[in-house]
């Protein structure tokens, strides 16, 4: 009976320990992803709830679908008359949109939010249809914009789930990338400070944008990377979210690595080419290859290339395989292709034995099955 108490302590003792090792976070609802989508963290992620400037990363990104960059606008009172955050705009001054992209993006400024929407769309109703048909366009089923701000109002509203979403697709922007990531900026004569404090605190930060209303409380989506793997992480009504985001990130950055397997167009190798104009062609792949592992995984690597081939070859023609194997288990098998082609050199003359080598070489990498008949 003793033993077996000592072990059931045992294995208490272990399941806690990998339950910590995810850290806890302040937030209502949480998620922290890679760029592409895959979760590594969440905590009610779907759930509808008020995300504060948050709004503007979509904000950003149906202006950036919508304008050219040097566009001029023309700020309106509506828009200086705005409440809450503000880059301090003044009625008949002229920016252009990558100014007010700025102070909307760096200063919250609520004002620049408002008068890129004007000149996007005429109107905020109208630009709220834009932003909810980009909503449809991502596929995001759990989010409702009414305004491009953030400030509360009945029907506006994402999840965590969605946000980190949202932000993946703006950061394929480069302008978008550049705006986030500065910290500080002179912009039409106003000094703009980013309000993310994680840019000067934590290693490998990018941005993106912070948020907090009484109602939605402190609203956060930021990005991180390092040796090649990014994340994203997203907190809402989160009181500690500089430390949430951190401990989250420390604990990813800790637990998981991105291994590039391949590179697109990378060579690989030689193989020897019997017959050819060249005693060789370049193998190589056509597409790249990064597999999220965690710290513990083993990554095998096995070939699959014949040991030569006869000429002619044509470059693009697969010529195997490289079969990735992870903790044991096969999970894909990369094509390898020729690289290059290589014609017949007319001046070799096979012996019947290599033409019939040949024939069958050719004929199989065909798809044609030869086989020995009977007299």
């Amino acid at each position: 009976m003793r033993k077996i108490t000592l072990i059931t302590i045992l294995i208490s003792l272990l399941l806690c320990g990998r339950a910590a090792a995810t850290p806890d976070t302040s937030a209502r609802a949480a998620i922290l992803q890679l760029s592409d989508g895959k979760v590594l963290y969440q905590r009610n992620s779907e759930a509808r709830m008020l995300i504060a400037s948050t709004t503007k990363i979509m904000t950003a990104l149906v202006v950036l679908d919508n304008c050219d960059p040097d566009e001029v606008v023309k700020v309106t009172a509506a828009s200086t008359a705005i409440e809450g955050s503000s880059m301090y705009l003044k009625a008949g001054e002229e920016l252009t949109v990558e100014e007010l992209l700025y102070g909307m993006l760096i200063s919250s400024g609520n004002d620049a939010a408002h008068a890129l929407a004007l000149h996007v769309a005429g109107s905020i109703e109208a630009f709220a249809e834009l932003m909810n048909k980009k909503v449809a366009e991502l596929g995001l089923e759990n989010s409702s914009f009414r305004n491009p701000h953030g400030l509360d109002q009945d029907g506006h509203y994402s999840t965590a789930s969605d946000l980190a979403a949202i932000a993946a697709k703006a950061l394929e922007n480069e302008l978008f990338r550049e705006i986030v990531s500065t910290k500080s900026k002179v912009v039409a004569g106003r000094s703009l400070t980013n309000h993310n404090r994680l840019l000067w605190s934590y290693k490998g930060a990018q941005g993106v944008k912070t948020g907090y209303t009484m109602a939605a409380g402190r609203t956060l989506v930021s990005c991180a990377e390092r040796d090649g793997l990014r994340l994203i992480c997203v907190t809402l009504c989160a009181p500690d979210d500089w430390d949430d985001h951190m401990k989250l990130y420390d604990w990813a950055f800790s637990q998981y690595k991105m291994n590039t397997v391949a590179e697109k167009n990378q060579e690989y190798c030689r193989v020897p080419v019997i017959s050819g104009v060249s005693d060789s062609v370049a193998v190589g792949f056509s597409e790249d290859c990064r597999l999220l592992l965690a710290a513990d995984d083993v990554l095998e690597t096995k070939i699959r290339l014949p040991k030569f081939v006869y000429a002619p070859v044509s470059e693009d023609d697969i010529a195997g395989g490289l079969e990735i194997i992870v903790n044991g288990e096969l999970i894909k098998t990369l094509p390898l292709t020729y690289m290059e082609t290589v014609e017949q050199d007319e001046e070799v003359k096979l012996s019947l034995w290599g033409r019939i080598k040949h024939w069958w070489y050719l004929g199989n990498s065909q798809g044609i099955q030869y086989r020995m008949l009977p007299y």
